[in-house]
Parts: C-alpha cells; sequence; structure tokens
C-alpha cells in the first residue's frame, strides 16, 4: 500500500531568477527575463518526489499577492497543495547567474513576522490534514514568530499519531526537534559536529558522531550530506557511504532538497539504507545537472541511481 507523505514548509518562497552579463558594483545590470518558480525546503521536496513518480502533499503557508502566486505555480506542476492562509506575505528570493563566468548570486529575503493566529491556522492544518500521513518531511527555515518550541510541539504529536519525520532543517530548530527524536536528519559535516559535540570531524569520524546521536536516540537514520564527496548514511546497524558521480555543475540550487525527495522516495517503499543511500546522491547529484532553481530531471536521476548500483 502507498504511503502518504505530506512536506512541511514554514517559510516558504517564490524563487525568481536570471541571468546577467557582467555583474559589476554600482553599474546598472540588465537582466534576462526572470523565471517564476516555487521555493521552499518542503515544496522542493514535494515537486521532487513528483518527477520521481511519488504523490506527495505541500503543506505551506500563503500569505498576499507572492502567495497567490505560489499556489498557482504548484498547481500549473501538478503537486497536490495544502495552503494555509496566513496574514504574513510569502517572501521572494531572487537568483541571478553571471553569464560571463556562470557565477551564481542568491539573495535570500526575510520572510514577514507570522503571527499567533498564523501559528495556531498551521499547527491546526498539520496535525488534521486528511489522510493522516505516514511521512511528514519538516524541511527549510523557521519564519519569524514560530518559536522551536512550537515545531517541537507538532513533532511530538505527529510522533503519537505513528508518523515517520523526516527533519531538514538546521540550528536551534533542529537540536530541538532531536529532543524528541526522528526517523530521519540531513546534516553536513558542520552541523553534524555542533549536534554530537565532537568537533573537527572528517570522513572517518563522521560515522562515530552519526552514531552517537543514534545511540541517544536522537535520530534513526543520520544522512550525512558531504557535497562532491556523496554522502554517509548511518544508522544502528550499518553505514554506507555512496560518493557522488562527476558531472558538470549549472547550479547548486534544490540540490539538497531534491537528496531528501531521493531518500524519501525509498523509504516510502520500505528500501535498504543502501538503496535510499543511491537515491538521495543520485537526485543529489541530478540536480546540479540542471540550470536555476529546476531540481532534476527523472532521466538523469534514474541514470545515476543505475551508475551507483553497478
Amino acid at each position: 500500500m502507498a504511503k502518504t507523505i505530506l512536506s512541511i514548509t514554514l517559510n516558504p518562497a517564490v524563487d525568481k531568477s536570471s541571468t546577467a552579463n557582467h555583474i559589476q558594483p554600482e553599474k546598472k545590470i540588465r537582466c534576462s527575463q526572470p523565471v517564476y518558480e516555487p521555493g521552499g525546503g518542503g515544496i522542493n521536496v514535494s515537486r521532487a518526489l513528483l518527477r520521481l513518480g511519488i504523490t506527495s502533499t505541500a503543506l505551506f503557508s500563503k500569505g498576499g499577492r507572492t502567495g497567490e502566486l505560489l499556489e498557482n505555480l504548484l498547481k500549473k506542476e501538478g503537486v497536490t497543495t495544502l495552503p494555509v492562509e496566513t496574514s504574513a506575505e510569502t517572501r521572494e528570493n531572487f537568483i541571478v547567474v553571471d553569464t560571463a563566468n556562470n557565477n551564481q548570486f542568491r539573495f535570500g529575503m526575510p520572510g514577514e513576522k507570522i503571527t499567533t493566529a498564523d501559528a495556531d491556522a498551521l499547527r491546526k492544518a498539520i496535525l488534521n490534514a486528511s489522510p493522516s500521513p505516514d511521512i511528514a518531511v519538516i524541511s527549510g527555515s523557521l519564519p519569524d514568530g514560530i518559536s522551536t518550541g512550537w515545531l517541537t510541539e507538532i513533532v511530538r504529536e505527529l510522533k503519537s499519531k505513528n508518523v515517520k519525520i523526516i527533519a531538514d532543517t538546521s540550528g536551534d530548530a533542529l537540536t530541538e526537534i532531536l529532543n524528541e527524536g526522528v526517523h530521519l536528519i540531513k546534516p553536513n559535516l558542520g552541523e553534524l559536529s555542533r549536534l554530537s559535540g565532537m568537533e573537527e570531524l572528517d570522513n572517518d569520524s563522521a560515522d562515530e558522531a552519526a552514531k552517537k546521536l543514534i545511540n541517544e536516540g536522537k535520530a534513526e537514520i543520520v544522512a550525512v550530506s558531504m557535497g562532491p564527496q556523496g554522502a554517509y548514511l548511518v544508522s544502528k546497524e550499518e553505514c554506507v557511504h555512496v560518493p557522488a558521480p562527476s558531472v558538470k555543475k549549472l547550479s547548486t540550487v534544490g540540490a539538497g532538497d531534491s537528496m531528501v525527495a531521493g531518500m524519501v522516495s525509498v523509504i516510502a517503499k520500505g528500501g535498504s539504507l543502501t538503496e535510499i543511500a543511491r537515491m538521495g546522491v543520485a537526485c543529489g547529484t541530478a540536480a546540479t545537472m540542471s540550470k536555476g532553481t529546476g531540481l532534476f530531471t527523472k532521466e538523469n536521476a534514474e541514470k545515476l541511481y543505475q551508475w551507483l548500483s553497478k
């Protein structure tokens, strides 16, 4: 039976991307026609899952004109949406690629403050989502007005319903969530060092640091993102390292979210740790082969997965 997946994006955005030739300070920069795409961790996970033929519901806060645009963009892609109306205007990010050298400039705008009423509406929507999810992916940053304690309570209540929590956030929010314990987290080496209290981690000691978190009951699976070196996936029983294939990189936007989607797609099917790791690295790497914020193509992800399986 297919698993029900809910992605949760509390601080979504519309990503506006463009190109320009020779970006210089104090000069008028003429840009190409902008492209608008949905943005935000959980939203990108739902978009990426759809490319793999897996349906999920994207729950997100929606405010103002930008929020309307965000919902329309998702509907055009065929993503099942569960927007929660808020008084805070949905934020917009701006990405420009300098065509002279392929340098990418990413400008992330802050969102407006979420009110107590907005937070209550989000909480009710998450906990009353129907059907109740088997897997919940909490991904992205927290907006101003949402406390780490609020998020921890959400995790606690979802777990009481036997929901598997995939957490891809950072800072205090991730630290607090881990006190409740989740199914999977995806830290990089720096984040893993902070969470485990072990300094100056390298490839050899990452396994030990991840096992420490698992033994403390903070996560069942730790996916250590190693960038161009691939990823380590660690559980109580095993540790799997999957190297990243060498490809021509056009953009790194959405690579982390694509990796999460790849892993979730296998978790939903009950796959092995090795399969989870391979699909995560395949989708994350495939995302770097696409321009702008286009995530990945199914063809590239499947091709890389087959290569990693040899």
